[in-house]
């Protein structure tokens, strides 16, 4: 069975070929990082008119890699939620029309268990139950991962997520976007206990949420002092560039780290898979692979390639097709987040 995957939730447009077996005939990702890079973070109108001009390419792209045709399509998937509305709904109504001319089924994808579902696809092997840590631009949330498809949140962040936390701060410091990549650079040269910075909520045991907008708010203080309006006429000098950065990256991964394992604990479950884009991040990588260690479960973190948005991850599709839960064309977009129970 060949699967078309698309995945249009922000600012990637990206389709793959799957197969049921979970093999991965091809993969394409259009990136739009230099259309938003002025604005120094993701503009809502310029990704859905660029997901417009790309979709077609970038599908008719991908069957060519895979050495496929449409006729040989056998299921088509897409990521409904969460996401930018009119990112979703140009994958939406690709996916309708390709559902809807070829008589093939529609699958509906949820992104961030697709995200979670990236580990189950490097691990080439179960993973469920687990622990899911979904750590990226927009979304900031731990789950209990009872299946693939079968989600119960446990916490998520009050306000900023940590990738856009991490855009901002790294505008604050006059650093290229994204800033992810940004700000790991610049903090390999930087001292990461120079700045005391806040921590939220990461000595409460009761709860499993983040809050990283009292930490944006710390650095730009530290920057221009309390009370200052205005921080982009300042002048840094590289070594406070880099141990801000340091200082802030490591607040950002306790907090992380301090959390999943909390969630591990609470729940009692050996495995924590890990996705998103944030998540290709090192220091992260490191703390959780040491976190497991010491506390004695596995760590599954997907790959630097599946990290951000792409549409390999949409293979969880195969999870909904074996099931025989497929959608109607009356399928619409949610781009809002799960909540809890």
């Amino acid at each position: 069975m060949n699967i078309l995957t698309i995945e249009t939730t922000c600012d990637e447009t990206a389709a793959a070929v799957v197969t049921d077996h979970l093999e991965v005939l091809a993969t394409v990702v259009a990136s739009q990082e230099k259309l938003h890079r002025r604005f120094g973070g993701v503009v809502p109108e310029v990704a859905s008119r660029a997901h417009v001009e790309r979709i077609l390419p970038v599908v008719d792209e991908t069957l060519r890699k895979a050495g496929v045709k449409l006729k040989d399509l056998d299921a088509v998937a897409v990521a409904t939620t969460p996401g930018l509305a009119g990112s979703l709904l140009v994958g939406l109504v690709a996916a309708k029309a390709l559902s809807l001319t070829l008589n093939i089924p529609l699958v509906a994808i949820d992104h961030l268990q697709a995200h979670i579902y990236a580990c189950r696809m490097s691990a080439d092997r179960a993973v469920f139950p687990c622990v899911g840590l979904v750590v990226s631009g927009g979304h900031t949330s731990l789950y209990e991962c009872h299946a693939a498809t079968d989600f119960d949140l446990l916490g998520s962040t009050i306000d900023d997520a940590a990738g856009e936390a991490f855009d901002k701060v790294a505008s604050m410091l006059s650093l290229p976007y994204p800033g992810g990549p940004s700000i790991q650079k610049a903090a390999e040269g930087g001292d990461p206990e120079a700045y005391r910075l806040p921590r939220a909520f990461i000595n409460d045991t009761d709860r499993l949420d983040f809050s990283f907008s009292g930490l944006k708010t710390a650095v730009r203080y530290q920057i221009t002092g309390p009370g200052a309006a205005d921080f982009r006429n300042i002048h840094l000098e590289r070594q406070q560039i880099s141990d801000l950065a340091a200082s802030f990256q490591a607040a950002i991964v306790d907090c992380l780290v301090t959390k999943a394992v909390l969630a591990i604990l609470q729940t009692g479950l050996e495995t924590l898979c890990v996705g998103g884009g944030v998540a290709a991040n090192a220091s992260l990588r490191q703390q959780l692979t040491h976190a497991g260690e010491q506390h004695h479960f596995e760590v599954i973190i997907a790959p630097f390639e599946l990290c951000t948005d792409n549409a390999v991850m949409g293979a969880i599709a195969v999870e909904r097709l074996r099931r025989g839960q497929v959608e109607t064309l009356d399928l619409d977009i949610q781009p809002g987040l799960i909540r809890k129970h």
